[in-house]
C-alpha cells in the first residue's frame, strides 16, 4: 500500500502547482523524480557538509589504507561523467559506514574495512554510494523534506488540526513518503552501483558476498517496513538477479586490462 501511496502521491506533485514547474525528473533507470533544487545548489550542500565532517571526524594518517581506498574509489569514479573532482577521505571509526556526496566528497570508516574482505567488495560499497550521487537522490531527500514541512506549515496554520493530529501527520509522512522514497533510492543505488563496479572491472559477484558479511556483522535492525534500507535478504535477491546482465561488462573490463590492482584490504 505504501508504494500505492507513492506513486499517487509523485503523480500529484509532478501534476499540479507552480512550484513543480520543471521539478519532474527522471532516474538513470528510468523511474520518476521530483527535484525542487538545482544541481548547483545540491552540490553546494554536499560541499559543506563534507568540510564540516572532514572538521568533525579524525581523518586516518594511514598512507597504505588511504591510497587503498582511493585506489578503488578512483577506480568507480573513472566510470562517471561526474563533473566534480572526487575528494576521497578515509574516516578513522569503529562505524561499518561510508558516504558519497553531491560536490565530490567521499568517505570512508576504517570500521567498514574490517567487513570488507578485498578491493571488488569495497568497490561495491563505494560503487553504491556514487551511485546515490549520480543518481541524484540527495535532491529528491531534500525535496521530499522541504515539501513535507511546507505541508505540515500549511496544515498547522490553518487552525483545523490540533498537536497531536500534526504528530500523526508527520508520522504519516514519514512512512509513507520519506522512508519508501529512501527504500527505492537504496535499491536503485545498489543496482547502479553493481554497473559501475563491473565497468571499472571489479568483480560484480563479490557485492553478493559483502552482504553476506554484513547480515553476519550486522546486529538487532529495525523492520524493513520502517528501514531506510531493504533488508539484506532482499538485498541479495536484487543483486543476484542482476549480476548475469553486468557480467559480460566486467568480463571486458578485464579483458581490456581495466581489472583494478588496488591490493588486499590493509589490516
Amino acid at each position: 500500500m505504501a508504494g500505492a501511496g507513492v506513486r499517487i502521491f509523485r503523480v500529484l506533485v509532478c501534476s499540479v502547482g507552480v512550484a513543480a514547474i520543471g521539478a519532474c525528473a527522471t532516474s538513470p533507470l528510468g523511474r520518476h523524480q521530483f527535484k525542487l533544487y538545482s544541481d548547483q545548489q545540491i552540490s553546494q550542500m554536499g560541499a559543506l557538509a563534507f568540510q564540516q565532517t572532514v572538521k568533525e571526524t579524525p581523518v586516518s594518517h594511514d598512507a597504505t589504507l588511504t591510497r587503498f581506498v582511493q585506489c578503488v574509489a578512483g577506480a568507480i569514479t573513472a566510470q562517471t561523467s561526474y563533473p566534480a573532482k572526487w575528494d576521497v577521505r578515509v574516516f578513522q571509526s569503529d562505524d561499518v559506514n561510508a558516504f558519497a556526496l553531491p560536490g565530490g566528497g567521499i568517505g570512508v570508516y576504517t570500521g567498514l574495512l574490517k567487513v570488507t574482505q578485498d578491493q571488488d567488495q569495497l568497490a561495491a560499497v563505494i560503487g553504491h554510494e556514487v551511485s546515490h550521487v549520480i543518481a541524484g537522490h540527495a535532491n529528491e531527500r531534500v525535496s521530499g523534506q522541504s515539501l513535507t514541512q511546507a505541508g505540515m506549515q500549511v496544515a498547522g496554520a490553518s487552525g483545523m488540526v490540533g498537536a497531536g493530529t500534526l504528530a500523526l501527520l508527520g508520522m504519516g509522512a514519514q512512512v509513507g513518503i520519506l522512508l519508501p522514497f529512501s527504500r527505492t533510492q537504496e535499491s536503485e543505488a545498489d543496482l547502479l552501483g553493481l554497473d559501475l563496479m563491473s565497468r571499472a572491472g571489479f568483480d560484480p559477484r563479490q557485492s553478493v558476498t559483502l552482504w553476506q558479511n554484513m547480515q553476519k556483522a550486522g546486529g538487532g535492525k529495525p523492520p524493513e517496513l520502517l528501514s531506510s534500507h531493504p533488508s539484506d535478504a532482499t538485498r541479495i535477491a536484487q543483486l543476484q538477479r542482476r549480476i548475469p546482465q553486468d557480467m559480460p561488462a566486467y568480463q571486458q573490463a578485464v579483458a581490456a586490462g581495466r581489472a583494478p590492482q588496488c591490493g588486499p584490504v590493509p589490516r
